[in-house]
């Protein structure tokens, strides 16, 4: 039966858009109000509330990790999608409980508690969703980057419309409703992943769908996966109010992941598959200092503009929250142009590699941060920045992510043979919760209101050029890297 498209792509990208559009929506809706809800409700300290924010982004993208590997030994990716998406939507409609606030308040456990359901869900979903759109093509096949890019268009039309929901609902109306819009967007997710199965031509099925058949101490095997992930939930619970406890972990993990997948790529793959998943890894590990600064948005970024911003647009001061859609209004104007950009180079031969591309991205992510210690510099200590410089921060970290973000998704698919796909992506999601762990430490480092702005700018001053240095040494090894992914010998799976 000859594939159906539209626009050119299968119709299950467009599935998996579109359940991802509103699972993003969820996710930055709620993201977008975070630091401001343990600051202002839950009266954390900005250090504190910097680490916490920290531990939590980091876990989102820690878990992927185990989630992959589960859904490439068992479940399969739509499985796995399909509780991950469950599991969600139970911890965006907790948030809505917001209590009295203040830390001894007994409700500050439920808070606790849907941050875990989410960590959890996110982790059989966040990276099996991105390997799916991998799997509608071959992979020498020349739409995947732009498939890739369409896919994150996606990702960012549900942020920017969670962000604004959430964030102005959440700021003037209350805690609740902005919350409660985010449990709604990730329930229009479930909805829609579930009814577009059939456009997924079979592909994310279980490899041995008999053994998940099969009782295991008297419970049908699949259940019992499900019943342990949600058991999972309470140990991640506790890993939440125990943040130092998540940086001892995330080192430990990602060693043992780093290990594990140099033994898998050394001893039981051909040389050049081997080589590929060494280029992969670069990859991986070139991303952490591109999410620990870009991840400040949510961080530091946010608590900035609440207290150092001209937020006054037409007579309006916009809610702080709000500016965060500006990267996703960013991505969506720019994607459309960035994919046609890579296809036009890539058929002139022009187009720069996956690692020139990291590299720049890198260097764009600090000069973003530099750009706007200008503009603060320029109107003097105990003025506001004018919102300008706002604007022209998030551009610039747009630009950068569009040469990261989607390009890293579809190396990482591409590089993978089929049989680790989902522990690769898995291992790119761990390498950006390192990043974001780092981001709640940079943060928190920033010193929060009691610091003065001379600290905050003086933090940003140095991470924007030691990020600079290190995009002009990925360069350097940029060729190399190249030379490592083996794109000339790059063959379909059968």
């Amino acid at each position: 039966m000859s594939e159906r498209t539209w626009m050119g792509h299968p119709r299950g990208l467009f599935v998996l858009f579109f359940a991802e559009m509103w699972e993003r929506f969820s996710y930055y809706g709620m993201r977008a109000l975070l630091i401001f809800y343990l600051t202002q409700h839950w009266l954390f300290s900005d250090q504190q509330a910097s680490v916490i924010y920290g531990a939590y982004t980091a876990m989102v993208y820690i878990v992927p990790a185990i989630g992959g590997y589960i859904a490439d030994r068992y479940l399969g990716q739509r499985k796995a999608v399909l509780f991950g998406a469950v599991v969600l939507t139970i911890g965006h409609f907790l948030m809505g409980f917001e209590g009295d606030g203040g830390q001894d308040s007994a409700t500050i456990n439920l808070f606790w508690l849907a941050l875990a359901f989410i960590i959890v869900g996110s982790g059989f979903l966040k990276a099996n969703i991105s390997v799916m759109v991998g799997q509608l093509y071959p992979r020498t096949d020349v739409r995947r980057d732009p498939a890739y890019t369409i896919f994150y268009m996606g990702i960012n039309l549900g942020a920017m419309l969670g962000v604004l929901t959430a964030g102005y609902l959440g700021q003037t109306w209350g805690w609740k409703y902005g919350f409660g819009a985010a449990g709604i967007g990730m329930l229009l997710g479930l909805v829609v992943f579930v009814i577009g199965k059939p456009w997924l031509m079979g592909n994310g099925e279980a490899p041995d769908p008999q053994r998940l058949a099969q009782p295991v101490y008297g419970i049908r095997f699949e259940w019992l996966i499900y019943l342990v992930s949600l058991l999972a939930v309470g140990v991640v619970w506790v890993l939440l109010q125990n943040q130092k406890v998540v940086g001892t972990l995330l080192g430990i993990a990602g060693v043992i992941l780093i290990a594990y997948v140099l033994y898998t790529a050394v001893f039981r793959l051909p040389k050049e598959d081997r080589d590929r998943i060494l280029a992969a890894l670069y990859l991986i590990i070139a991303q952490i200092p591109f999410w620990a600064l870009f991840e400040q948005a949510g961080a530091s970024i946010n608590l900035f503009t609440d207290r150092s911003v001209d937020r006054n647009l037409l007579g309006w001061e916009v809610p702080a929250s709000m500016f965060q859609s500006l990267n996703s209004v960013y991505i969506i104007l720019l994607a459309p142009l960035f994919a046609w950009l890579w296809m036009w180079l890539g058929r002139r031969g022009w187009e720069p590699s996956a690692p020139l591309k990291f590299a720049l991205a890198v260097m764009q992510v600090g000069l973003g941060f530099l750009v706007l210690v200008a503009g603060a510099r320029a109107v003097g200590e105990g003025n506001l920045t004018p919102v300008l410089f706002l604007f022209l921060f998030y551009l610039i970290h747009t630009t950068g992510e569009l040469c990261m973000s989607p390009v890293g998704l579809s190396a990482m698919n591409r590089l993978a043979p089929a049989s680790m796909a989902s522990l690769i992506m898995g291992a790119w999601f761990f390498a950006s919760a390192t990043g974001n762990f780092a981001a709640g430490l940079i943060s928190a480092a920033t010193g929060g209101e009691g610091a003065g702005s001379n600290q905050v700018l003086a933090v940003y001053t140095n991470v924007g050029w030691l990020a600079i240095g290190i995009g002009v040494a990925m360069i350097a090894v940029a060729p190399l890297v190249k030379r490592l992914m083996h794109l000339s010998t790059l063959k379909d799976t059968a």
